[in-house]
C-alpha cells in the first residue's frame, strides 16, 4: 500500500513487499541520517530518469539507492574492502534471499559498486545510471537546476537534509578512515585529506615508478 510518505514530486516507492522490508531494514541498521538520504537518491534518480526519459525498473533503482551506503556501517570499518563493495554486497545477500533473479541482483550490485565512480555507470544500464545520478544531485548538486524547483522541493519536504553537507563528510570520514588505502584512485581520497591528519593521498604514477619492476 501506496502513502503519502511514499510518494513526491509524482515518484512513488514501489509498494511491493520487497521493497517494503528494505525500507524497514534500512531505517533499522542505519541512522536517519542515512535513511533520508538513500530515500532522497531513489526519488532524483527517478526524476532525472524520467528527465531521460528513460526506462527503468523502480524497484531495482529503490533497492540499489537504499543499500547504496550501509557499507559506511561501524560494522564494516574493519572490513578492508571499499564501502561501496561492503554495500553491494549486503544488497545481493538480501536479494538472493528472497529469490530475486541474477541478472536483477547483478544490476542492483552494479549500481551501488560503482556509485562513486564518474564517467562510467552512465554508459550502463538505467537502474546503474540512476543510483549515480541520484547519488550526484543530492550530495554534489550536479544537474541541480535540471529538476523543478517544486519537484526538489517536494522530495526535501518528505525527506529534509539538515546540515546535509557537513553531516554526510562526517559520515563519510567515519566510514573509511579506519581503511584509508580503499580510497586509492576513488573520490574518498578527498575526504580523508581534508579531514583526517596525517593522511597521504595514493600517487598512481608514484606507484608505477616505485614498483618492484626493473624497467
Amino acid at each position: 500500500m501506496t502513502t503519502d510518505l511514499d510518494i513526491a514530486a509524482g515518484v512513488k516507492v514501489p509498494s511491493t513487499a520487497l521493497a517494503r522490508e528494505a525500507t524497514e531494514l534500512i531505517r533499522d541498521t542505519t541512522n536517519e541520517l542515512i535513511y533520508h538520504h538513500s530515500r532522497r537518491v531513489y526519488f532524483f534518480g527517478s526524476l532525472r530518469g524520467r528527465g531521460r526519459d528513460l526506462s527503468f525498473d523502480p524497484e531495482l533503482l529503490y533497492l540499489g539507492a537504499m543499500f547504496h551506503d550501509v557499507g559506511l556501517n561501524e560494522a564494516f570499518h574493519a572490513s578492508g574492502r571499499r564501502f561501496e563493495v561492503d554495500s553491494a554486497n549486503e544488497a545481493k545477500r538480501f536479494l538472493q534471499a528472497h529469490g530475486v533473479p541474477e541478472d536483477s541482483v547483478r544490476r542492483v550490485w552494479t549500481a551501488i559498486a560503482l556509485h562513486t565512480t564518474p564517467g562510467v555507470p552512465e554508459f550502463m544500464e538505467p537502474e546503474v545510471a540512476l543510483v549515480t545520478a541520484g547519488v550526484e544531485y543530492d550530495v554534489l548538486g550536479i544537474g541541480y537546476g535540471d529538476l523543478a524547483a517544486e519537484d526538489r522541493e517536494a522530495v526535501v519536504a518528505l525527506h529534509p537534509r539538515p546540515d546535509f553537507k557537513n553531516r554526510i563528510l562526517r559520515a563519510f570520514t567515519d566510514g573509511v578512515r579506519s581503511k584509508p588505502e580503499t580510497t586509492f584512485g576513488n573520490v574518498k581520497a578527498d575526504v580523508l585529506e581534508h579531514f583526517v591528519p596525517g593522511f597521504e593521498r595514493g600517487d598512481f604514477v608514484r606507484t608505477i615508478l616505485d614498483s618492484r619492476w626493473a624497467e
